[in-house]
């Protein structure tokens, strides 16, 4: 409503340019975005961090010796692989993977014993854990790993083993282990001759800075 100077009122219709319209929604856009980050950062930034700070020295006592590798880049299985398997199976715990593309051998079945101690000695925290055997086209044992690996993941992905395969650092050996976190990040590897109580040291400090999965 507006009054002129003889006191007399009249209704304004008062249309935005396109321009103007253009440029406001644009700016909501950019700002939902921002808030999406934001959000996302509350979950995702202090476990990134603290990784990063433990990791680089920052947060280990004094004699602390790390024994897994730090992926740099820490590489998002979702941004990568989507439709992935090994989103929905993980389901929000962190998630220990083994990838072996021929006969499961001697080889084979010792790094499956490793990752079975491993998770064992991570205590009242591995609950948090599942391990996962990612296979090529020969079938695993199935009666086998159910006797002697009970609650172990088999799954065959080859996009998925490419992606593992082309961010293993290179400066290590193959045939070695991974491991994602519950926003299915691909943060660390550790070599195939890691004992499995270092494997399992390594991980418990990650669980302990950690208040997701």
């Amino acid at each position: 409503m507006v009054r002129d100077g003889r006191g007399s009122s009249w209704t304004a219709s008062l249309e935005l340019p396109q321009e103007v319209i253009r440029y406001v929604s644009k700016k909501k856009t950019t700002w939902a975005h921002v808030q999406m980050l934001l959000i996302a950062s509350v979950f995702f930034g202090p476990l990134v961090i603290a990784t990063w700070m433990y990791y680089g020295g920052h947060l280990q006592p004094d004699g602390q010796v790390n024994h897994g590798a730090l992926l740099e880049p820490i590489v998002n299985i979702v941004d990568k692989l989507p439709d992935a398997e090994i989103i929905e199976s993980g389901g929000g715990f962190w998630v220990l993977l083994y990838l072996n593309e021929s006969e499961c051998l001697e080889d084979c079945r010792t790094a499956l014993h490793t990752i079975r101690q491993s998770h064992k000695m991570i205590g009242k925290e591995m609950g948090r854990l599942v391990r996962v055997f990612l296979h090529g086209e020969s079938l695993p044992d199935t009666v086998f790993l159910a006797d002697e690996y009970a609650g172990i993941i088999t799954m065959r992905d080859f996009a998925l083993s490419a992606l593992l395969g082309n961010n293993k650092p290179a400066a290590l050996s193959v045939g070695g282990y991974f491991l994602m976190d519950p926003l299915s990040n691909l943060i660390m590897y550790f070599e195939p001759e890691i004992d499995p109580s270092d494997m399992a040291e390594d991980i418990k400090h990650l669980l302990k800075l950690s208040r997701i999965g």
